[in-house]
């Protein structure tokens, strides 16, 4: 017996409208549905009329769900995987399942639709050329301004998630860090209380003094400036660079030249160090 297909889909990050036509079709048409959290799911179904078997694969379950739903792959039955929002396994449960399916053989089809990342970098005004998908950032304050610390020196402009109950901590720690840069923060995409803010860090957190707290976030950074890098900074980056592995010869060239500064003098510099 052949195996059945998994259809990673997308589905709606707020608005239940933005889904495509072939995501209907193929939730209409598969065999069983894996969804997050069904109860959740169960809205979105209903609202297009689509009736199919449920399994349940939220975050503490997906382990011990990934060999249930295997089996019905195998058995030859076809499988949608869905997230409460936006695509599986991006910043969603899913990557054990889709692992494992790779690890099995099973055919993988993904049916893309709506991103959060995507929406909010389109509507930032900041350069889209480059960018950097960060998600959430760690939880605890010494290791998500770690992280920060190690993203500041980068010119891509970076995109993050953020809860509610935290973002005023993490915007503050970004303007800590990195200082006055343009930022965009976006609540709500596609929602009903949908908001785009815009400005520096500073103007920013103040814009939210006088706003409910509630809801997803999605913050959009602007990368370090090309030009005006000073020495001191370029040897963070250096040390930077070598926590993470690699060699001495290869930061300093990598920052030499991301900034047009000379590899000699980093190089000598970075040995004082």
């Amino acid at each position: 017996m052949l195996a059945g297909k998994l259809y990673i889909v997308s589905t709606p990050i707020g608005n239940l409208e933005d889904i495509t036509l072939r995501a209907l079709r193929v939730l209409k048409e598969v065999d069983v549905i894996a969804a997050e959290d069904t109860r959740h799911s169960i809205k979105l179904l209903n609202y297009y009329g689509i009736s199919k078997p449920l399994i349940s694969y939220w975050s503490e379950k997906e382990k011990v769900m990934t060999d249930e739903i295997i089996a019905k792959l195998r058995s030859g039955l076809s499988v949608a995987l869905i997230s409460d929002a936006g695509t599986p396994g991006i910043s969603d449960p899913g990557a054990v399942l889709i692992k494992q399916a790779i690890e099995d053989g099973i055919q993988i089809i993904p049916v893309p639709g709506v991103s959060a990342v995507i929406a909010a970098l389109s509507i930032s005004g900041l350069s889209t050329e480059e960018f950097t998908f960060i998600g959430f950032l760690p939880s605890k304050t010494v290791q998500r301004q770690k992280k920060l610390q190690e993203l500041q020196f980068v010119t891509r402009t970076l995109v993050f998630y953020e809860a509610p109950h935290r973002i005023l901590e993490t915007l503050s720690d970004m303007q800590e860090i990195f200082s006055e840069r343009k930022a965009v923060l976006a609540k709500e995409i596609t929602k009903m209380y949908e908001e785009i803010l815009r400005g520096t860090m500073s103007e920013i957190l103040h814009a939210l003094k006088n706003r409910t707290i509630a809801g997803e976030y999605v913050i959009v950074v602007e990368g370090r400036s090309v030009g005006g890098i000073t020495m001191d900074e370029a040897l963070k980056e250096v040390k930077s660079i070598m926590k993470k592995g690699k060699g001495r010869k290869e930061a300093v060239k990598f920052v030499a030249e991301q900034y047009g500064l000379s590899k000699k003098e980093l190089y000598d510099r970075s040995l004082k160090e």
